[in-house]
């Protein structure tokens, strides 16, 4: 009864507020933008892709009440100087920043034996060194104010290793670490950070993801698994739960009950779940031509495999997430 009292003193609205999402032209962050437009803040989207901003620019103001609340920025959060950028922007803007939401991402499939140190450096860049420069840009405006919420997306995989998603699970390991620590020293100034590990999530993000070695078996296993019905969780319902985290200040989120149950097994039986992930591994796609260390999008690793009947929900998220090159 205390807890959820104090919960609810926290509770935020979010109509006129200026919220920051990194990687919001697509996917996730795309959803989430389109429940916050509705819900009447004012949005900055930032990502690499200008024709992207474009497209999901025009997506929001359909649920935007003013389209003048809605910015877009064309950015590299892996660059320290588009990441502060950004944030001086949208205070330029809108007149301070009250939501960072650090959303951006990138995710590289394939084998160790194909993973180079670029591979590391470029996860790092846009899963840790991202949330960090956007956030030490944002925390002078949040503290002058005595308020702020920080969102890090984080994954199931910056809590568990998973084979052939080792760049991807590295960096989000210590995406996790700098959020939880974060949390800690920053509740002093009225800012709260909320840490969300999503297990799968059918956003259509597989399509835009980068494969090496077998890529074409690659593609198939990782995208098929995110098309899922039971294993997997609808963007829609994943960026609501994410919403309401932010708005009630929470310190972590896990979506989906398999991520959950995963995080517990780890936790109580690491040598058994260790020993698991090392079945898993055998049972994905062995490593291809040691010479080529090539990656390919998921587009450009289709097969009579994905897209099929097996990826169909992953497929209609894709189109209606912007994932689709247009």
């Amino acid at each position: 009864m205390l807890a959820r009292s104090v919960r609810a003193s926290r509770r935020i609205d979010f109509r006129g507020r200026s919220v920051v999402i990194t990687g919001g032209s697509r996917g996730l962050g795309l959803v989430m933008a389109r429940l916050l437009a509705a819900e009447g803040a004012r949005l900055t989207i930032a990502a690499r892709d200008q024709e992207e901003l474009e497209r999901a620019q025009k997506d929001l103001n359909g649920y935007a009440a003013n389209p003048e609340d809605v910015a877009i920025v064309r950015c590299d959060v892996g660059v320290r100087a588009d990441a502060e950028g950004l944030v001086r922007d949208a205070a330029a803007r809108f007149g301070t920043v009250d939501v960072l939401i650090n959303n951006a991402g990138i995710i590289q499939v394939g084998p160790i034996e194909h993973m180079t140190p670029e591979d590391f450096e470029r996860a790092m860049a846009v899963h840790f060194w991202g949330p960090l420069h956007t956030t030490l840009a944002a925390l002078p405006t949040m503290r002058r104010q005595g308020s702020g919420r920080i969102v890090n997306i984080s994954s199931i995989g910056g809590k568990i290793g998973v084979p052939h998603l080792v760049p991807y699970c590295a960096s989000k390991f210590a995406l996790t670490g700098l959020s939880g620590s974060l949390r800690a020293e920053l509740l002093k100034d009225g800012i709260y950070v909320t840490t969300v590990c999503p297990g799968l999530m059918r956003t259509g993000s597989p399509f835009n993801a980068w494969f090496k070695g077998n890529h074409r078996a690659e593609f198939a296993w990782f995208v098929i698994s995110d098309s899922m019905p039971v294993a997997t969780i609808d963007a829609r319902r994943a960026a609501a739960q994410v919403i309401d985290a932010c708005r009630y200040g929470d310190a972590e989120l896990v979506i989906t009950v398999p991520a959950k149950l995963a995080i517990l097994a780890s936790a109580l039986m690491p040598e058994s779940t260790a020993a698991i992930m090392a079945v898993a591994n055998r049972l994905l796609p062995a490593p291809g031509n040691n010479a080529d260390n090539a990656s390919r999008s998921g587009w450009q690793s289709q097969s009579e495999w994905a897209p099929s009947r097996l990826t169909t929900l992953s497929d209609r998220a894709a189109a209606q997430n912007n994932e689709v090159p247009r």
